[in-house]
């Protein structure tokens, strides 16, 4: 029997200054306290770990927080396109900055079936996609540990398929906070843990794009 773990890696802190859903477009690239850190996830996969395979997005917010990974590790960065941020139709509207503005008579149609959604990239053809990354991961680092750099909704709806629960949920209930890291750990091909933890919980009171979900770090203080 092999134990391989696989990592899934949130991005770090995008530079957003218009609040926009930013989804797939491109250049969103990372801030300052976005680099920092995807240092102290490199840094935590630096030592202890047995990394043998690292994997990002292809979008720029995921690959900027893998190099320090990648440099850690002396591993390649591979491109998986399976681990892109979920499509949505809110794209490019401001909804981080005026939350309000979901509820606007214009966009009731897109709210026809919140259990696809019918607002984006269907749950369930997210848990394929991103099934397929982990399977092809679980390969590549068997007996080893592989860490993959996502997005929160596929990291969130993976762990939910996993776990066994509804696809559907609150999006205020996520637990997938920065930075986070959602490790699955297999015996060969079989689950037999999950675990959630944030190398960079020091830097999360900082960050100003943490909406929508939760944090350890913030649940810690209370907040």
């Amino acid at each position: 029997m092999e134990l391989t773990t696989i990592h899934l890696v949130r991005h770090g802190e995008v530079d957003n200054p218009t609040g926009i859903l930013y989804g797939r477009r491109p250049g969103f690239r990372l801030t300052e306290l976005g680099r920092a850190m995807g240092e102290e996830v490199g840094k935590a996969f630096s030592s202890g770990h047995d990394v043998r395979y690292v994997a990002a997005s292809p979008l720029q917010r995921a690959q900027e927080t893998a190099q320090p990974t990648a440099d850690a590790t002396g591993l390649p960065i591979a491109v998986d396109e399976r681990l892109i941020e979920a499509d949505n139709k809110f794209e490019g509207i401001a909804v981080n900055k005026n939350r309000a503005i979901l509820a606007h008579p214009k966009f009731y149609a897109w709210y026809a079936n919140p259990f696809r959604p019918s607002w984006g990239e269907p749950y369930t053809e997210i848990v394929r996609r991103m099934s397929g990354a982990v399977a092809h991961a679980l390969n590549e680092a068997r007996g080893g540990e592989a860490v993959l750099f996502s997005h929160q909704l596929p990291i969130w709806t993976m762990r939910r398929f996993v776990e066994r629960k509804s696809l559907a949920h609150d999006p205020r209930r996520r637990q997938c906070s920065l930075a986070s890291v959602t490790s699955l750990t297999f015996a060969d091909t079989q689950l037999l843990a999950l675990d959630y933890w944030e190398p960079a919980a020091a830097l999360l009171g900082a960050a100003a794009d943490m909406v929508p979900g939760t944090s350890a770090a913030a649940e810690a203080k209370g907040e």
